[in-house]
């Protein structure tokens, strides 16, 4: 871990170099309070957390869900939330405590919910179904935008390509959609050199061969809370909830869809000042 966090610090310069946009407050209330960024009536608004690792030893892991729990409901009695994606590592290394992440945690959130594992989770489809009651890859259908889901990684914890079958089939599904977003824990791609990401071609192939895929959301990488590239298609990171490294914050990120198809997605910083990094694909 020390390693990996090392790298990650000693490279983010590099990093933004190439492909991460930079960070913004611009959006910012005076008083640092929260408000709504898109004008005019949504068609749907989501909010992406991730990276909560659940008894993880030597962190406050119980305050770290409980906050993104109050802060993702406050949000929801402000502006609405049609619905809520957890992004992978619930636990830490501790498929057991799902089902308790998910009747003390999750089950108080005030907007539906949908979760997809991380490769701290050390879950497959038979346990998340077990938890859940779907499996460990799936869609969901909003009219006229649609999402995708994929597991990342196997139950040892090992990182895996997403299954790129299902990926098809669902975005064959999807093909009369507006718009498709697909959620992957890990990034398909490493952009720079000996990074903790998967490398998987055939995912970005075919990611890139639906023009009504828009975006794809990442957690895994705590110290990452913008966006890269891959050709156009954008990939954001939404920064952690818990764990003992990443950004100095911790927060989530907001998608706004508009009547008019137009996507605005930003950074929320939680625990400090509200927005960061925001981005009209």
């Amino acid at each position: 871990m020390s390693t990996r966090r090392k790298f990650i610090s000693s490279g983010l310069a590099c990093i933004a170099a190439i492909s991460l946009l930079p960070t913004v407050n611009s959006f910012a209330a005076i008083d640092n309070s929260y408000r709504k960024i898109t004008k005019g009536k949504l068609k749907l608004r989501f909010a992406l957390a991730s990276d909560a690792h659940y008894a993880q030893p030597g962190t406050e892991y119980k305050q770290h869900f409980g906050n993104m729990i109050k802060w993702l409901n406050d949000d929801h009695a402000k502006n609405h939330l049609d619905l809520v994606i957890i992004n992978g590592d619930l636990v830490h290394n501790r498929p057991d405590l799902l089902t308790e992440v998910k009747t003390d945690y999750l089950e108080h959130l005030k907007s539906p919910f949908y979760t997809i594992p991380g490769n701290h989770d050390y879950a497959d489809a038979t346990i998340w179904k077990k938890v859940f009651g779907y499996e460990d890859k799936y869609v969901i259908d909003k009219a006229d935008i649609g999402f995708v889901l994929a597991n990342t990684a196997d139950t040892k914890g090992k990182y895996v390509c997403p299954d790129n079958a299902f990926i098809k089939a669902s975005l064959d599904k999807f093909a009369d959609k507006k718009i498709v977003f697909v959620i992957l824990h890990i990034p398909p791609v490493m952009w720079l050199k000996n990074e903790a990401f998967l490398d998987c071609p055939e995912t970005v192939t075919l990611l890139h061969s639906y023009p009504n895929v828009k975006a794809v959301f990442h957690g895994h990488d705590h110290a990452l809370d913008g966006v890269r590239y891959t050709d156009k298609l954008p990939h954001f990171f939404d920064s952690h909830i818990g764990g003992d490294w990443g950004t100095d914050y911790k927060g989530y990120r907001v998608v706004e869809v508009g009547e008019d198809n137009s996507i605005y997605t930003y950074q929320v910083n939680a625990s400090q000042n509200p927005v960061l990094n925001a981005n009209k694909i």
